[in-house]
């Protein structure tokens, strides 16, 4: 298909009188969206300092502000940098600094966010104030005119959520958004009598790529919602009619988790599109919605992308197309094939799971004004995805989890993805992470948190009962929440769970050295049994506490719950070796 960019997307609904968009009582048609988005262009052109980079911060919900300006900047040439409304402080004011922003859009519920910055030069446009309409009325009568723009130009800035040091602003154009958009529309057969619910934040791209891109591409219309609502899900695809929708993170968790209803199948949604919903939830969503989900890959900056097709097993994401291969990171060498034994467990995860790379073409743009993340990326003239794989003798492709999610336990690697999956079959589990937290004499050991009901004898006995489960895989401690800590996007805060480790007011349970049973980690375990395993071969306390420790707080069941200070918390170390051949 002939490239072409999103100012002519959006320049193409100029006289198309259907709906086109819905944000609570609100509704616009085709042609005022594309209105909208002109003379929204046409302000953006006179308030941008001569000179400028052309770049404005989004800081808005998903209001309908946020894709008129997003076609303003396609059609004025411009890009748009999506801003986070979790992030605070310092924080913030460096994406907005980093990204050169000369305007800032935002609404009055977000101006609290903004006081004190010190953004020196940036230019706030409130959208629900008068002044905001006042400045907006002059050019009403604006066209759009995609002249102006070509598919290389610049229009997205939106950051990645990286684990360490500050999110990367990842570049994208006009062309690779246009294109991503038709793709899915062929994918996914999007016609213009569709309706695309937005719930996902839109400063994220996953919803601006794969939700607002295809129905733009197609004519189809939008739904937003401010926030994501599991209780406001079906509710709203009912009042909207909406046919499609995309999801990240643990937001299909949440949908599972409402009240069944016998009306939940009463809608006419057909599509779901996304990561991170998992096979299990994936199949419990269309059995309880009648809405079969399509779980995807595609890296964030657009330098790699897998494509389910027919006939890719159950766990697998899809085949690996042209130039996809995984790779040892250490050696550079390609790593085997995986084995599976006959209760499809990965024999041979140690050797087969190495990092996905793309040594095709690819439509990575690269990083705003950062050399040294583009070159970590491209690397021997391929793109380096940082998230671990493993393919199977026919070439499909198995999501291991991210390169920083390795557990190194007992001089084995275990990818926590595997082993999260494992662990959310249990079935008082509503939400599941998996992760490593420091052992001290070598490596790591496995923690999970648990949103839902634990109870230790029957997960201990769901354990024994997993055939994929290596007895390195089990998890040392358990932490139990009410609700899963989660970014914006809905994507698990590890590097917060990795972080805390057992220094929570949440109740933790342990296997102690030799058992198989879970019972709770408390005080009396660290000043007793876990304090006299110092120096043995299974078990290693490494500090003392301190003369007078913290005053615990109760948990949710109204029980003590030891609050342990982070300087001598989780030095407790049990270590099981040679207990079965390598399975990872």
């Amino acid at each position: 298909m002939e490239s072409t960019t999103v100012a002519a997307l959006v320049a193409a609904r100029w006289g198309d009188h259907r709906p086109g968009l819905w944000c609570e009582e609100r509704t616009l048609t085709h042609h005022e969206v594309a209105a909208g988005a002109a003379a929204r262009a046409a302000l953006l052109a006179d308030l941008l300092p001569p000179g400028a980079v052309p770049h404005l911060g989004v800081l808005l919900d998903n209001t309908e502000e946020f894709p008129l300006w997003l076609g303003a900047a396609a059609l004025a040439g411009a890009a748009v940098a999506g801003i986070n409304p979790t992030r605070r402080g310092p924080e913030q004011a460096r994406d907005i600094r980093h990204t050169e922003c000369a305007l800032l859009v935002t609404e009055r519920v977000h101006l609290p966010l903004l006081t004190g910055l010190g953004l020196p030069g940036v230019r706030l446009l409130v959208t629900d104030t008068p002044e905001y309409a006042a400045l907006l009325a002059p050019y009403a009568g604006a066209v759009p005119d995609p002249s102006r723009a070509a598919p290389a130009d610049r229009l997205l800035l939106y950051f990645t959520s990286g684990s360490t040091g500050a999110p990367k602003a990842a570049l994208c154009s006009q062309g690779r958004l246009a294109a991503a958009g038709q793709a899915l529309v062929r994918q996914f057969d999007v016609r213009a009598d569709d309706v695309h619910y937005l719930c996902m934040p839109m400063f994220h791209g996953n919803a601006v790529i794969a939700d607002w891109a295809p129905a733009l591409a197609a004519g189809a219309g939008v739904a937003l919602r401010r926030r994501f609502s599991a209780s406001g899900f079906l509710p709203d695809v009912r009042r909207y009619r909406a046919t499609y929708f995309t999801y990240v993170g643990r937001a299909v968790q949440y949908l599972l988790a409402t009240e069944p209803s016998p009306d939940d199948r009463d809608h006419r949604l057909r599509l779901g599109f996304g990561t991170e919903a998992g096979a299990v939830d994936a199949a419990a969503f269309e059995r309880r919605f009648g809405v079969r989900l399509v779980e995807g890959y595609g890296s964030s900056e657009g330098g790699a992308a897998i494509r389910w097709a027919p006939g890719t097993p159950a766990g697998a994401v899809g085949p690996a197309g042209p130039g996809l291969v995984v790779l040892d990171p250490a050696t550079g060498r390609e790593c085997p094939p995986a084995v599976f034994d006959g209760a499809g467990r990965l024999l041979n995860g140690e050797e087969a799971i190495g990092e996905l790379v793309n040594r095709g073409p690819n439509p990575f743009e690269g990083y705003w004004r950062n050399p040294a993340a583009e070159a970590e990326r491209r690397r021997e003239g391929a793109y380096w995805t940082g998230d671990l794989f493993y393919r199977d003798a026919a070439g499909h492709l198995y999501f291991a989890g991210r390169a920083d999610d390795r557990i190194r336990v007992d001089g084995e690697n275990l990818a926590a993805a595997m082993i999260e999956n494992i662990v959310a079959r249990y079935p008082g589990a509503e939400a599941v992470a998996v992760y490593g937290v420091p052992d001290p004499v070598t490596g790591d050991q496995v923690m999970a948190t648990i949103a839902g009901t634990f109870d230790p004898a029957g997960f201990a006995a769901f354990l024994r009962a997993q055939p994929d489960l290596g007895t390195k895989m089990a998890p040392r401690f358990v932490r139990v929440v009410e609700r899963m800590p989660v970014t914006a996007t809905n994507k698990i805060e590890r590097a917060r769970l990795r972080r805390e480790g057992c220094a929570c007011a949440d109740p933790v349970w342990w296997r102690p050295p030799g058992e198989e049973s879970y019972r709770r980690l408390t005080g009396e375990d660290v000043e007793g049994s876990l304090a006299s395993a110092k120096g043995s071969a299974t078990g290693v306390w490494v500090a003392k506490p301190p003369p007078r420790a913290a005053k615990p707080r109760n948990n949710r069941d109204g029980e003590p719950c030891p609050r342990f200070p982070r300087t001598w918390l989780a030095i407790v170390i049990v270590r099981r070796q040679g207990l079965e051949p390598r399975t990872r």
